[in-house]
């Protein structure tokens, strides 16, 4: 093979000598006004020979070069040459004979297609970080070459095969793949380990709820939801994002979902919540903001009593299919201080659905959030099932995949439309405490009716009647009307409420032997299963109890 024909056609040699010939053949001027070359420019006695680079024999240059070179011709990639480095490499490889059965090596790493591109084409190509038979790693740039005056067809191309090892960079490229690998997985174990391990299930709603997080280009983020049973048949949810990703995104979520559990207990309005939630959420990090909703449910209201920090809009679908968007009032994320958050309401009649979630879920970055918050809109108009159905079903009208490029939490709520033998297994009585203290009498009886009426066993009865009778005869001594007693009864318990005009909480205390009065309370709190109060949105109060029901058996 005459490398001297070769790289004569080496691109950008000929434009290089063109370019040399024409700076000799430029005769010195400096009688035309021209100015003469630099002193340090011209050539000199003293000056060395330094050679120009079309004068180097190619050959040897590429003999010494430390990266791997091989020179293959002709359609059927014959071997014209390989250097030392490649040889040392791969070991000796014999000239002439046809590429594909005598490199092995480069058919194992897939690049005789990319041979072929580069020799219809003429244009040079790379690829980058290729693990070789050897256990190393190159990146090949395999450059078109011609054979004299390139008119031999495709037998007088060739390519020029040249390999960079990059085995340490492969390396560091892996470790650090290795160190997100292993610190996402953290964070999504840290993520799902502060999530609800087991959603609690109300007497009156059903509810499911799903996660996925951001696919593996993505770090986790602080996606989160909660369900919390409140007593007296309310129910809080809750459905928040921490802005960030990592670690300490999914850290900040815990505490934030963690106090969101205390501060419920307190049974406060939603915007009181999210007021408490936003003072702490500043003192966790200062540069760290959350979004998030806290609704609460009262299945003798009827609708859903919420509050946003941030967050979007609850969606709720009636039982004709028609969807209502719960926007309004939404106040700035947890962490910015400063603001007054304010709570509204939306109907969930029986038959209902509500779905809160995150933003992964509707938003893209080549779409508007309108419109994905509509599309999801759509989706739910048609999503009919049990809340894990319908959850299910939203997910994937979304698009959301393993790849998906952010978090997503779904929380999915149904308040069933109950009929026939169920219905039964869920009711209501309610009396108001009207003419002092002869209320206390009338209640008793009230109670002692109904609860004959719902077949309840003697025991119970008796206890109800009597946590009526102490609840009542609080809220006449302490209260102020107007004031009610509502007795309702679900497939798992039975609940006491009496609500009045005053604000004041009861609290349980211990009565001296002298004491007149301190004992009603502490009787509630011992004969029933749980007990509690609250301040109710109008002003006033209500004290409630409530019993478990025993559970049927089954054979």
């Amino acid at each position: 093979m005459n490398f001297t024909r070769w790289s004569a056609r080496l691109p950008g040699t000929q434009r290089r000598a063109a370019a040399r010939t024409e700076q000799t053949a430029s005769p010195d001027r400096r009688g035309d006004g021209s100015v003469p070359a630099a002193r340090a420019e011209q050539p000199t006695d003293e000056s060395p020979s330094v050679p120009a680079v079309d004068e180097l024999r190619v050959r040897e240059v590429l003999d010494r070069v430390p990266s791997l070179v091989a020179l293959v011709h002709g359609a059927d990639h014959r071997i014209a040459y390989v250097n030392d480095a490649y040889t040392t490499a791969f070991g000796v490889r014999p000239l002439g004979e046809r590429a594909r059965e005598a490199l092995p090596e480069l058919d194992a790493l897939g690049l005789f297609p990319l041979l072929d591109q580069v020799q219809r084409s003429g244009k040079p190509r790379t690829v980058k970080s290729r693990k070789a038979p050897d256990g190393r790693s190159y990146s090949f740039t395999c450059t078109p070459v011609a054979q004299g005056d390139g008119k031999g067809g495709s037998d007088g191309r060739g390519v020029l095969v040249f390999a960079t090892d990059v085995t340490d960079h492969a390396e560091a490229a892996e470790r650090l793949r290795a160190s997100e690998r292993r610190q996402r997985e953290t964070a999504v174990t840290l993520q799902r380990s502060l999530l609800p391990q087991e959603l609690e299930q109300p007497d009156d709603l059903r509810i499911a709820a799903t996660y996925h997080p951001g696919g593996t280009e993505a770090a986790v983020g602080g996606d989160w939801y909660d369900v919390i049973t409140l007593g007296g048949g309310r129910t809080a949810l809750v459905i928040g994002d921490v802005m960030g990703r990592g670690v300490r995104a999914a850290a900040v979520m815990g505490q934030l979902r963690t106090a969101v559990r205390a501060y419920a207990r307190l049974d406060l309005p939603p915007h009181e919540v999210l007021q408490l939630l936003d003072g702490l959420a500043a003192e966790i990090d200062a540069n760290q903001i959350a979004t998030c909703a806290y609704a609460i449910h009262d299945p003798n209201e009827g609708k859903l009593i919420y509050s946003s920090a941030g967050h979007l809009p609850i969606l709720v679908r009636d039982e004709n299919g028609t969807v209502l968007r719960a926007d309004e009032p939404t106040g700035p994320p947890l962490g910015t201080g400063g603001w007054m958050h304010a709570s509204g309401s939306v109907p969930l009649a029986p038959g209902s659905t509500a779905v809160l979630y995150t933003d992964g879920l509707v938003e893209r970055r080549d779409a508007d959030l309108d419109e994905g918050i509509a599309a999801l809109e759509r989706a739910l108009a048609g999503a009919t099932g049990t809340p894990q159905v319908v959850c299910d079903r939203l997910v994937r009208s979304a698009g959301v995949t393993p790849d998906h490029d952010d978090d997503v939490a779904v929380l999915v709520l149904q308040h069933p439309a109950r009929t026939g033998a169920d219905g039964e297994l869920f009711r209501n009585a309610a009396l108001e405490l009207l003419g002092g203290v002869e209320a206390a009498p009338r209640a008793r009886a009230f109670a002692s009716g109904v609860l004959t009426s719902w077949r309840f066993p003697a025991d119970l009865h008796d206890l109800g009647v009597l946590a009526t009778s102490e609840l009542v005869a609080n809220s006449l001594q302490h209260g102020t009307p107007p004031m009610r007693l509502r007795l309702r009864r679900t497939d798992r318990r039975l609940i006491i409420e009496v609500t009045d005009g005053d604000d004041h909480l009861p609290r349980r205390r211990r009565a001296e032997p002298g004491d007149e009065s301190g004992r009603g309370i502490a009787i509630v709190a011992t004969i029933a299963s749980n007990w509690g109060c609250r301040r109710t949105p109008g002003g006033g109060k209500a004290v409630w109890c409530e019993f478990a029901l025993p559970r049927p058996q089954t054979t």
